[in-house]
């Protein structure tokens, strides 16, 4: 069954496709629908609505004059990343429409341009938030710099500040969530949590809708929305604390112990529990109620930056390397553990699922399709031929792959 992606890893934040009879198979001259070479750099994914489909790009510029990060402490000293740079320069931050079917550009709108709140690891993008739409608009979150609000014409309708987010000149990742008439913004900064925030915008009006303090360090992973014994809950993961809010009022429902490790990874939901993790600088995993209670811990195997997937009932954590692990997802039970693709490689994308197939893609362009199932198996290897930092969209018989220059669109008989 054809379906939109609307969001960050698609229809629940899971990373899931329902869609069968995709092309499983590809390179840069078998399968390949069309591919169109996109400006500047952006690490957010593609969504896919119809026949339109959405990303961000940012294009550095020249250095401002006098222009720096802001000062960063850890345990009361000054910080800096020796990798972090970018804050001291213009940067055009974009907005981008094709056309699902052929791949061409339909407009292309400046949202942001000029300074930025922050550095950005040299591995990042300040486009690397992954866009939101609902059929009739596209909402972009570049983070300090603004969300914006555009109709499918590309008109901007809206646009919100959050203000200036320092953190930890790593630079932007967490998405946003949308519930309901709701989009909701995870503003946490730098070590100490000060000024942390998750931040409710209407998305009709692009009005404050709520706004609730935290004291959470900064992270990167994207809020979900689980439904709890008492009602829809948004789960927000940090180092600190995993906390679930109440997503139309922001009012708390449940914590419990962070997963100490950087958040990065997203949560995911089914089996009537959510799973959240972390892999560095310490590797936890954790299967929780959807109450708070946590069922089961799992120290190893988890992802400095690739997100776990639920499909069925395994539960796959996946290292930056590569390595596989397939877990009972209800008990925590490994089924295999070590699951290794052909060649070496570094992974930042998350992967997706269709079709009993698990896609891992990795910084090469390599996807390597993996059965899904508690016994690991490598079916194949397709190539885009660049680099790829992003995680694919699947929408409408087609897969959507970024790559660091390119956007393509893999269709069978293509």
């Amino acid at each position: 069954m054809a379906s939109n992606w609307p969001q960050w890893r698609g229809p629940e934040w899971s990373g899931v496709s329902s869609e069968s009879n995709l092309p499983l198979e590809w390179s840069p001259t078998k399968n390949v629908a069309w591919k169109t070479e996109l400006p500047g750099r952006g690490h957010s994914s593609p969504v896919v609505w119809g026949n339109r489909v959405f990303l961000t790009a940012e294009i550095e510029g020249g250095v401002i004059e006098g222009r720096r990060a802001p000062v960063h402490k850890l345990d009361g000293e000054v910080w800096v990343h020796p990798d972090s740079s970018g804050a001291n320069r213009s940067h055009t931050l974009k907005v981008l429409c094709l056309d699902a079917s052929t791949g061409k550009i339909l407009w292309e709108r400046t949202a942001y341009e000029g300074a930025v709140s922050d550095d950005r690891h040299k591995k990042n993008t300040y486009a690397s938030s992954t866009p939101v739409t609902d059929g009739r608009f596209v909402y972009a979150w570049f983070g300090g710099e603004g969300l914006y609000a555009y109709d499918f014409s590309g008109k901007l309708a809206w646009k919100y500040s959050v203000g200036a987010i320092a953190n930890m000149g790593m630079g932007p990742g967490t998405s946003l969530a949308a519930y309901g008439n709701l989009l909701i913004m995870q503003c946490d900064r730098e070590f100490d949590g000060v000024g942390s925030a998750l931040v409710a915008v209407d998305k009709k009006t692009g009005q404050l809708a709520w706004k609730a303090e935290r004291k959470d360090p900064a992270s990167w992973a994207t809020p979900i929305v689980i439904q709890t014994p008492s009602g829809p809950g948004l789960i927000v993961s940090s180092s600190q604390n995993v906390i679930t809010y109440d997503p139309a009022t922001g009012k708390e429902m449940w914590r419990v112990k962070g997963t100490a490790g950087h958040a990065i990874p997203n949560a995911v939901t089914g089996l009537g529990m959510v799973f959240v993790s972390a892999g560095y600088p310490s590797k936890l995993a954790m299967g929780l109620r959807l109450d708070g209670t946590i069922v089961w811990e799992y120290e190893k195997g988890t992802a400095y930056v690739p997100s776990p997937i639920l499909y069925g009932e395994y539960l796959y954590l996946m290292t930056d390397k590569g390595l596989v692990t397939c877990m009972d997802g209800k008990t925590g039970k490994v089924k295999y553990e070590g699951g290794r693709v052909p060649v070496p490689a570094t992974f930042t994308a998350s992967p997706v699922a269709l079709d009993g197939k698990i896609l891992l893609t990795s910084e090469d362009g390599d996807t390597y399709v993996i059965k899904a199932g508690p016994v690991h198996e490598v079916l194949r290897t397709n190539s885009v031929g660049e680099p790829v930092y992003a995680s694919p969209a699947i929408s409408n018989g087609r897969i959507f792959v970024r790559g660091q220059k390119t956007l393509f669109c893999i269709g069978k008989g293509a």
